[in-house]
């Protein structure tokens, strides 16, 4: 890791354009150094030197800065600081804690607040996993102390050193900045580590080895969880237009993913939006553990009332910070709302350098970008040789819903679920509004295994027949458009009347209901299985009873309907008694064809 430099180099402002500003005098500076800018100490980056002249984006509103401020290099890149404190905190774009700057300057951030991202003063009661004489590596767990009642926050060695032996190490209660153990280096000297780490936003985390994900990311939202999976390690794309539940959706995969650790990143989305998620995730609680979700959460809100600068930092805040958990071996989901603001900020910072504008404005690096973001995701063995993953999921927020814009075609290029919102599903009021035509996951082949050893063979081909249906629905609505709903066959008929049932009692859910806002896989499972005992008894029937206006109104449909509003313990003896009582009143009703 990069440290601070002793010799600071000193510039002069001689242009402000914005956000962007131009310095003079800073010879020897290097690209991404964080600067302070004036007397205010305005904290900025380099993005770009030419010469003695340095361009320097700065992460807090410019208003006021003159030509002839004061510019001074600190020697290190823009960085996080990481270590016992974290979780459960609210940061901005550039991990300034705003819970303390509210209680230090009030509802408004002033010029060059810079409070410590990680309290200091606190102690932490550490408990060591090694001993005098052990031989240490990089990345390697030393001890542990409880963040929260969830979570333990294991302490590592820093990555720049290398290995060593531990001279010196003891249980107790330290500060973060307490030095815990001693470790004699391979040059003879001696190395302190204490519990915090100062991480470069842009710098990868190391691990040992990279693996193809083979877990699903269980969300609790049946149409991810059944038809677009994600894996534990993968990466998904959400785009929708304003209005189509994005923000609302990843709310709900925020609230309940089956997830260690959550990174929930807001960038340039509206205030109030982000004030839903400060008020509500504390109040809620742990389907697993019971405690408040809060306890494994991490909140970066940059608003899109705050500096757009910021705002392209908070994405890389927020995946170093999933990462750095990640290498602990925990599971990491990072939810990103919405990666479409963040790149509308690199095209006015693109914009204010005056370079060579791509697509629609935005500048020619935007794939790059969007690459080496999600490419942080994965399953990986640590350096520790635990496995940890980081599953990043974005919203894309296209102008007018229109898909073929570059931040979406993009995104979808290198992420491998696609959950394509529809407005009309939206305006229809159903949640999630994603389309089960466009959407896709290239993870259900990988996935199959998991499934089938959870659910046996036949999860995998219900998941197909539920496709089909729903296919064979959108085709036979053309047809139904030109001749009616009753010169179709009474197959067909069938067919579209288990769509409806699939479409309005599975595939939608309720947010405000609290047995149906989260469905475990389990009972997402049963589901399926007595939707398709219904289907197949459709198609059975023969005679009289081929009137499909009969089957509409007989009671296993109305319990079909209101089975997801279930209690957890009524939901299994009502299952059971369901799949033997649809084929009894079938059988009732009227006769059945030979197979």
């Amino acid at each position: 890791m990069l440290k601070k430099n002793d010799v600071k180099i000193r510039g002069k402002i001689m242009k402000i354009a914005g956000p962007v500003v131009v310095a003079k005098e800073m010879a020897g500076a290097k690209m991404y150094d964080v600067v302070e800018v004036s007397k205010d100490r305005l904290i900025g980056e380099i993005i770009e030197l030419r010469g003695d002249k340095a361009v320097i984006q700065v992460y807090e509103e410019t208003t006021g800065l003159m030509p002839g401020d004061a510019v001074v290099s600190t020697g290190r890149p823009l960085s996080v600081e990481l270590g016992p404190g974290i979780m459960g905190m609210i940061y901005d774009g550039i991990q300034r804690p705003l819970e303390l700057i509210r209680k230090r300057s009030g509802i408004f951030i002033r010029k060059g607040e810079k409070p410590d991202a990680i309290d200091r003063s606190r102690k932490w009661k550490f408990s060591a996993s090694v001993k005098r004489g052990d031989t240490v590596k990089r990345g390697m767990v030393i001890g542990s102390v409880k963040e929260s009642a969830t979570i333990t926050h294991r302490i590592m060695v820093p990555h720049d050193i290398e290995s060593g032996v531990v001279g010196k190490i003891s249980d107790g209660e330290f500060c973060v900045d307490d030095v815990i153990c001693e470790v004699g280096i391979d040059n003879g000297g001696k190395a302190g580590i204490t519990m915090r780490q100062v991480w470069p936003v842009r710098v990868k985390r190391g691990y040992a080895k990279k693996f193809a994900p083979k877990e699903p990311l269980i969300t609790g939202q049946r149409v991810i969880d059944t038809f677009y999976p994600i894996a534990k390690g993968g990466t998904a794309a959400i785009p929708g237009p304003f209005g189509a539940g994005k923000t609302v959706t990843l709310h709900q995969i925020a609230k309940w993913a089956d997830a260690d650790i959550i990174v929930y990143v807001g960038c340039g989305e509206r205030g109030n939006e982000m004030t839903n998620v400060l008020e509500e995730l504390p109040k809620l609680k742990d389907r697993n553990t019971g405690k408040p979700v809060m306890e494994r959460t991490v909140l970066i809100a940059n608003t899109s009332n705050m500096p757009v600068a910021a705002r392209e930092a908070s994405i890389y805040t927020g995946v170093t910070i999933a990462e750095y958990y990640r290498d602990m071996g925990y599971s990491v989901a990072l939810i990103a709302d919405s990666t479409s603001r963040w790149a509308e900020a690199m095209r006015e910072i693109s914009s204010r350098l005056e370079e060579m504008p791509g697509e629609e404005g935005y500048p020619a690096y935007l794939a790059s970008r969007l690459s080496e973001f999600y490419e942080r995701s994965g399953l990986v063995e640590t350096l520790s040789g635990d496995f940890g993953s980081v599953s990043i999921v974005g919203a894309v927020s296209p102008q007018g819903g229109d898909f073929s814009e570059p931040v979406t075609q993009n995104t979808v290029r290198v992420t491998k679920c696609f959950w394509a919102l529809d407005a009309k599903l939206a305006d229809m009021r159903h949640f999630p509004a994603v389309n089960w035509i466009k959407s896709y996951s290239m993870y259900v082949d990988r996935l199959s295994s998991w499934y089938k050893e959870k659910f046996g063979d036949e999860w995998n081909s219900a998941r197909a027949e539920l496709v089909k249906i729903l296919k064979r629905e959108s085709e036979l609505k053309e047809v139904v458009q030109l001749v009616g709903m009753d010169a179709l066959p009474y197959r067909d008929q069938a067919t579209l009347l288990a769509a409806k049932i699939i479409r309005e009692d599975f595939l939608q859910q309720s947010v405000y209901h609290e047995n149906d806002t989260y469905c475990t896989i389990e009972r997402q499972g049963k589901m399926v299985a007595l939707i398709l005992k219904f289907y197949d008894e459709c198609k059975k029937v023969k005679g009289e009873l081929a009137d499909i206006k009969k089957v509409r109104v007989m009671d296993c449909v109305k319990r079909i309907a209101l089975l997801r509003y279930m209690d957890d313990d009524k939901f299994d003896a009502e299952y059971e008694g369901m799949i033997k009582g649809i084929e009894d009143e079938f059988s009732k009703s009227g006769e059945l064809a030979d197979d």
